[in-house]
């Protein structure tokens, strides 16, 4: 059987974990970027590369029918190197409308072309002020004021397009990255989480899982993961073989 899978944000931290993960699984893989010049390097990590504006719904779902994938991956998103302070607001901005303006097209690219899943990148660290460790029932910050606020009413957005969906739609509630490609070489606050641990739940949520919400992160008590141990069979100590 053909199994083949759409990344969005192929490019990214991630996604370029990822891939190499996915196609050693038997997907073959269509990834996107915004860049000439990465397309080049997607194709160099074996797969099939898709200039592509997430937020050009036409040439979203022109990519996605031509693609015809089972699965839906979206990694997309927009950050400075190292989370640069100074260029943080802007970029929360810039997130906040992947988030909701991105993901309705995605979405909306996915249902044309029949996927049957989809895997969103979502945060962990959204929630509002309350009891730790958080579970995923527990409401995200969405009245907060300023950068706080704009980043969960993005991330409540994404979350609700994908729920909603008829698909299966699993978002991974990711804790703050550390390692390859991320600008951190150690884990750096709470609810930390490895690159490739990351990118390792993204693959087993192709196959496992039923639709919702799982906390992605390591188990510092910031965060409770017991849903996607048990439902993904996902494991934070993850790595590659070397």
């Amino acid at each position: 059987m053909d199994k083949t899978l759409f990344l969005a944000g192929a490019g990214g931290a991630i996604g370029r974990r990822l891939a190499p993960l996915l196609i050693a699984e038997g997907w073959c893989v269509v990834g996107t970027t915004r860049s000439h010049a990465r397309a080049a390097e997607l194709e160099r990590l074996g797969m099939q590369a898709v200039i592509v504006d997430v937020f050009d719904a036409p040439a979203v779902s022109a990519a996605v029918m031509a693609a015809g994938p089972q699965v839906v991956v979206h990694q997309l998103t927009d950050l400075p190197p190292g989370l640069d302070p100074a260029r943080m607001a802007e970029a929360t901005a810039r997130n906040a409308r992947i988030r909701e303006e991105g993901t309705q097209n995605l979405v909306e690219a996915a249902l044309r072309a029949g996927a049957r899943r989809f895997i969103a990148q979502s945060v962990a660290f959204a929630y509002a002020e309350g009891k730790l460790p958080h579970d995923e029932d527990d409401p995200l910050a969405v009245q907060a004021e300023g950068r706080a606020g704009v980043s969960a009413r993005g991330v409540a957005s994404l979350e609700r397009q994908v729920l909603a969906a008829p698909f299966v739609g699993i978002v991974l509630r990711y804790g703050r990255l550390y390692g390859p490609g991320t600008g951190f070489d150690a884990p750096a606050g709470p609810g930390p989480l490895h690159v490739d641990a990351a990118a390792w739940a993204a693959v087993l949520a192709t196959v496992h899982g039923a639709r919702g919400i799982y906390n992605i992160a390591e188990d510092d008590g910031t965060l409770r993961g017991d849903k996607a141990r048990r439902e993904l069979h996902w494991s934070a100590a993850w790595r590659p073989a070397p």
